[in-house]
């Protein structure tokens, strides 16, 4: 009858053999066969590597791990997907997976499993740092300018500014910073002062809505508001345009900067995407982004009509208030952001999920998307 031998003696055994022992002594002096022995190194021998000592059992399973992945990467690279996504959209996934504070992979890994040259990143990093870095100057630059501009009462212009700033140490071009001031919607005293107080007092003074958030039809009215949230060390804006009728996204936009451009560049996407509506109605509250010449000016050329929230009183513009409470409940607290790119790509995501997935109570509980999709507008007897 064959002796059977406990697991531990097993080991013993095989511990003496990997301390140098040969299994031909071993046989000898503990009267088990050679064979059983090499049996016993292949289910006990330790497989020692620089970082890690394995069994033979584990060294298998992570043989047979890593095959299962080569042939993962064969069916990607075979079925042409990673060529069909393009360079910038690899860039931008790329730096998110390096600029993680726990990011276990070197660039080697990183650029190869993406089919992305290393110099090609490197150069991408280079020029986003490069980019920053302008930016964060432009940023504090855009800081002392209304600084200036507010310490002056509103009065001085880009000249006076440059005198200012030169002053303190900071010199810049005029017409860098008549720029700025464009950007900002910052307009100092003019000859014709009296002609643009009574425009902006009639601004001012309508609120075409008066809290009645209801439409009769899609694009009749859109109500468009900014938030804020801090990526890392810096803060990003998100302006959006919501559409009334249907309460759906039809515009929205990131920026670094909370200036008037990040308006116009969102109303003009969406009043090319939604076809140029006629007869539009444009509500907002009263920051200098919404009241400045440059978007006042365009809706005079649109024929848009503007409407305006009373001045501290954020229920006038509840509906916009309430998707931000939204999105940031549902989607913005719950991530970690590691960058701009990273805070666009949630906030793209959410936004087609609020307009194509999201019932809406106040649309007997159907998402944005079909709301309007369902609308049929009602012929005039003439058009029967």
């Amino acid at each position: 009858m064959p002796i059977e031998y406990s697991v531990e003696f097993k080991r013993k055994v095989i511990q003496r053999y990997e301390k140098g022992e040969s299994i031909k002594n071993l046989s000898q002096e503990l009267h088990i066969a050679q064979s059983t022995i090499y049996h016993w190194r292949k289910l006990f021998c330790s497989i020692r590597t620089p970082q890690h000592t394995y069994t033979p059992n584990e060294f298998d399973a992570m043989a047979r791990q890593l095959k299962k992945l080569e042939h993962y990467m064969e069916i990607i690279h075979q079925s042409g997907y990673l060529s069909s996504v393009p360079l910038q959209k690899k860039l931008a996934t790329l730096e998110e997976l390096y600029n993680r504070p726990d990011n276990p992979y070197s660039v080697h890994e990183l650029c190869d499993a993406l089919g992305v040259a290393r110099g090609t990143f490197y150069n991408h990093i280079f020029r986003r740092a490069d980019r920053s870095k302008y930016e964060e100057e432009q940023a504090q630059l855009m800081l002392k300018v209304k600084q200036a501009f507010d310490d002056s009462g509103q009065r001085f212009g880009a000249k006076k500014i440059r005198i200012v700033l030169a002053d303190s140490g900071i010199h810049v071009s005029k017409k860098r910073i008549l720029a700025i001031m464009q950007e900002m919607g910052l307009s100092s005293v003019r000859v014709d002062a009296k002609k643009q107080f009574k425009r902006k007092q009639q601004y001012e003074k309508q609120n075409l809505l008066k809290r009645e958030f209801t439409a009769g039809h899609p694009n009749q009215i859109w109500v468009s508001d900014i938030t804020y949230f801090k990526v890392k060390s810096y803060w990003v804006y998100l302006c959006i345009i919501l559409d009334l009728y249907s309460r759906k996204i039809v515009g929205w936009r990131v920026s670094r900067n909370m200036s008037t451009n990040l308006v116009t560049a969102t109303f003009k996407a969406a009043f090319q995407e939604r076809g140029q509506p006629q007869n539009l109605t444009f509500h907002s509250d009263r920051g200098k982004q919404y009241i400045s010449k440059a978007l006042t000016g365009l809706f005079q050329r649109y024929g848009v009509k503007q409407s305006f929230s009373a001045t501290a009183r954020p229920l006038d513009n509840a509906v916009a208030e309430t998707f931000f409470s939204t999105f940031k409940r549902e989607e913005a607290y719950r991530k970690d952001y590691t960058s701009e790119q990273h805070f666009r790509r949630s906030t793209e995501e959410y936004i087609r999920f609020y307009n194509e997935v999201r019932p809406h109570q106040t649309l007997n509980y159907k998402t944005p998307q079909a709301f309007e999709d369902a609308y049929k507008p009602i012929l005039s007897e003439s058009a029967v």
